[in-house]
């Protein structure tokens, strides 16, 4: 039974690098969804 226990991460294999990649990804991707949204210009129908 001890060899089916699969760890899902071992920190050997630069599992903190991966976590800070991905948190910095992360955080890119809100920063352009804030930018997109702070920057859409509404358009005003005077009719």
């Amino acid at each position: 039974m001890k060899n089916l226990f699969l760890p899902l991460f071992d920190f050997n294999n630069g599992a903190f690098i991966m976590i800070g990649i991905f948190s910095l990804v992360i955080l890119g991707l809100v920063g352009a969804v804030m930018f997109l949204m702070n920057t859409d210009k509404k358009k005003k129908n005077d009719q």
